[in-house]
């Protein structure tokens, strides 16, 4: 039932993967206490096997694509520009009156205009994970940390009093996102790989400004060299081995740190991001992931009313939180007490209040666009020249904005 009037009603299949599909698997049998004539089928397709699935679907005119479709933010524009109807407007389910419902600066990453394409679900704001047991050792106070520069001087210090390693880099771009610390480093600036015109800004003053910090770190021996991004065993198993002593990674690191540092509890703590330039921003959505309904669908009602249900209301949001740690974007699940309470793992801190604080606050909106993985890529072979030749950040990153803007024919800005 894709219009008409009444309550929805059909089947709807949702797709998502691991973690968040479980939970909305969880939040099933209260959607249908609300919508008893909806049956959903909540499917785990992986991550990131769930991208090539909904493109070659797409691609198929979206033969055998699912309802609503768990989609991040590095991949939703590429599916708006490249597939043009493969998504639905959600403006016309009124999917407009959320605008702002949201951690500011989500709405414009899922909208184009006045047409909606996604409901914002997960919001990853930046966070400065640090093992407060190594920075008393050495002696330095992290939260007078004001500057990377700060963060710097405060690596050596941390280095040569316990022998540690400030943080962990990809160098040689094992992965994709190895670049995840430099694109941080970007958008505490308010810059970004492309504008909001969709121009090129790789060798932008700030990403100059990132890469050469980064190199810094590089040079000064603070930088352990870890196969992949957060998340991925090798670098995880750098920070279990406690060869770290800051991962300034996403909101969601943390109640994963949890689960596998065990014997780490209470030596972290975490604070925001400390800015690029003195007085400067020191927060940042880093990504996030949103809920989106198939142009195909055949029951659009049925499949927004429970991407709405499941996005919208404080109470599912609260109940995925406490079960897998996925911060919302969802502004008034923050008045949950689920929210302010002390964590032993974070030696007792109110650690989620960090993230509250810096969703509430004004962000920058980022465009992905279309070729945010070829973007990607130039980054990564950029920063590994960085890194492994001692090449100039300043020359590496023109030469990566030229052959991006060859390879994507769009201009620099």
């Amino acid at each position: 039932m894709t219009g008409g009037s009444g309550a929805p009603s059909g089947s709807i299949t949702v797709w998502s993967w691991k973690n968040p599909a479980a939970e909305l698997k969880a939040l099933v049998p209260a959607f249908n206490a609300v919508y008893p004539d909806v049956k959903v089928t909540v499917q785990d397709i992986g991550n990131p096997a769930i991208w090539d699935k909904i493109t070659i679907a797409m691609a198929a005119g979206g033969q055998g694509l699912g309802d609503v479709l768990h989609i991040g933010v590095d991949y939703l524009p590429s599916y708006i520009e490249k597939f043009p109807g493969g998504l639905a407007d959600l403006s016309k389910l009124d999917a407009g009156k959320y605008a702002n419902a949201f951690a500011p600066g989500l709405w414009q990453t899922v909208s184009r205009g006045e047409k909606v394409y996604a409901l914002p679900w997960e919001a990853n704001a930046a966070g400065f994970f640090y093992r407060a047991d190594l920075f008393k050792t050495a002696g330095v106070d992290p939260t007078t940390l004001a500057t990377w520069d700060d963060v710097i001087a405060a690596g050596k210090k941390v280095k040569d009093a316990t022998g540690t390693a400030l943080l962990a880099v990809d160098r040689s771009a094992s992965q994709a996102d190895s670049a995840n610390l430099f694109q941080l480093l970007l958008q505490l600036q308010g810059a970004f790989y492309f504008n909001l015109d969709g121009k090129i800004t790789l060798n932008s003053p700030e990403a100059v400004r990132a890469l050469t910090l980064i190199k810094e770190m590089n040079d000064a021996g603070l930088v352990l060299d870890a196969q992949g991004s957060p998340g991925a065993p090798g670098y995880d198993a750098a920070v279990k081995a406690g060869k770290v002593a800051v991962c300034p990674n996403p909101a969601w690191y943390g109640g994963y740190m949890e689960t596998f540092a065990t014997d780490q509890n209470g030596d972290w703590q975490l604070m925001l991001p400390p800015a690029v330039t003195a007085g400067g921003s020191r927060s940042a959505i880093v990504n996030s992931t949103h809920l989106a309904v198939s142009g195909s669908s055949k029951n659009q009602r049925a499949a927004f009313a429970f991407a709405e249900f499941a996005l919208t209301r404080p109470s599912s949001q609260v109940e995925i939180f406490k079960a897998k740690g996925i911060f919302p974007a969802l502004l008034d699940a923050y008045q949950d007490p689920a929210f302010h309470a002390a964590d032993a793992f974070f030696g007792g801190q109110k650690y989620a209040e960090v993230f509250v604080d810096e969703l509430s606050k004004p962000s920058v909106a980022t465009n992905y666009t279309s070729d945010y993985a070829r973007a990607l890529k130039a980054i990564d072979d950029a920063q590994t020249k960085v890194l492994l030749q001692g090449a100039d950040p300043a020359a590496v990153l023109k030469a990566a904005a030229d052959q991006l803007a060859q390879q994507t024919r769009r201009s620099q800005a």
